[in-house]
């Protein structure tokens, strides 16, 4: 069977041949526990994992003892979020973020609010971006983080980071990110950024499932935060577990391939993005969601009006594997609640597709996509316009 050209890089990205080829030791001969320090397998290990922690460290300007892994960004969230909430003595239970947000954030929210907490759900304009003015006056003497992802998973859209951070700083609130979008695809650095915390996936860069990493600021101002897993005290006592060392080192050498690449790959991938977008938008009543300025280089959403979209979403899958959205939310058939926020009507929005590219994209199979989808589009038009008719 022909499998269907793949623009989901978003939901995950096929793991590069170079990171399978560095994990691969660590399954079978340097099999040891990175917390057995009496012998040369835990040795072997634990020095595997301080090279894998120094290379995701690398990758976003931070400090390697900055790095908390675990099992992936929603693990991270939970750690982030919960863990300065509970860790707070009292002195707040108030937290802002932003109804773009991914459902991992969202859900994390709900429990905060669940808990005794508050949170303020900041709007976004029709572009996705949230209003530094509204951020501003939500804040309160009881507000403890603002959660604002780095750029959104279904749009692309890129926050204005550094603004907010200047705002938080300026409050003496921690700034929490979800970046797990953005890094690895374009420029990410902590310090320069003025962030707190910060989410990161491996699988959304190329390597494993099943790890991920949560960055937590040392100093100006130390970050202390509660473990929301117990029992063995691993990562300064943050994220207890047997680390998960083959994935460490294949997070840390996607990482690394990643900041090797950031700049050759992002002009490319661009580049693809911009012909499939362009082509498409040849088709009348198509539209671009989001902010087409300031977006990640590898994600466009578009809408196509005029189409059922449950029924072109399933023909369109089986030659172009695309999304409606967050791959977490992908089993629900409602409208984005990310598209629902920019102000597209629940028809529109059950009528777009997130295409997602990435570092093996090619430009033949760009060509074939939108090829494909045009021709699915245009079939579904006259279909529907027929049945108009016949009515």
């Amino acid at each position: 069977m022909k499998l269907p050209v793949y623009l989901d890089n978003s939901a995950t990205t096929p793991m590069d041949p170079l990171v399978l080829e560095a994990m691969l030791p660590y399954f079978l001969e340097n099999f040891g526990n990175a917390s057995s320090r009496s012998h040369v397998y835990g040795w072997t290990a634990e020095e595997a994992v301080d090279i894998g922690r120094q290379q995701v460290a690398e990758l976003i300007g931070a400090h390697p003892t900055e790095i908390v892994f675990t099992s992936g960004a929603t693990e991270s969230i939970n750690l982030a979020i919960k863990g300065v909430f509970e860790n707070s003595g009292g002195k707040g239970n108030h937290m802002i973020t932003c109804v773009t947000e991914h459902q991992a954030v969202l859900d994390t929210c709900a429990w905060i609010e669940q808990n005794g907490g508050h949170v303020t759900y900041l709007p976004v304009s029709k572009e996705g971006l949230v209003d530094l003015n509204d951020l501003e006056k939500a804040i309160t003497d009881r507000t403890l983080v603002i959660s604002i992802m780095y750029a959104n998973n279904e749009t692309g859209t890129i926050q204005p980071i550094q603004e907010i951070s200047a705002i938080a700083r300026k409050h003496d609130v921690l700034f929490f990110s979800d970046a797990t979008q953005a890094v690895g695809k374009i420029p990410v650095d902590v310090e320069k950024d003025g962030i707190d915390l910060l989410s990161i996936s491996a699988h959304k860069l190329y390597g494993p499932k099943g790890i991920g990493a949560l960055y937590v600021r040392r100093k100006n101002p130390k970050v202390v935060i509660s473990s929301q897993i117990h029992g063995g005290r691993h990562e300064k006592n943050m994220r207890s577990g047997t680390l998960n060392v083959p994935g460490i080192v294949g997070f840390g050498k996607a990482c690394e391939l990643c900041q090797n690449e950031l700049d050759g790959a992002t002009t490319a991938i661009k580049y693809l993005r911009d012909k499939l977008e362009s082509e498409l938008l040849k088709l009348a009543g198509t539209y671009v969601n989001g902010s087409q300025e300031n977006r990640l280089p590898h994600i466009t959403n578009m809408s196509f009006d005029a189409v059922n979209g449950e029924n072109l979403l399933l023909e369109i899958c089986r030659e172009v594997a695309a999304s409606r959205g967050s791959a977490c939310s992908s089993v629900t058939t409602r409208p984005s609640h990310v598209l629902k926020a920019l102000g597209l009507s629940d028809s529109m929005a059950l009528s777009s597709f997130r295409f997602s590219l990435g570092r093996f994209t090619t430009l033949s199979e760009i060509e074939e996509s939108y090829r494909i989808i045009t021709e699915i589009i245009e079939k579904h038009r006259i279909a529907l316009k027929l049945s108009a008719a016949s009515n």
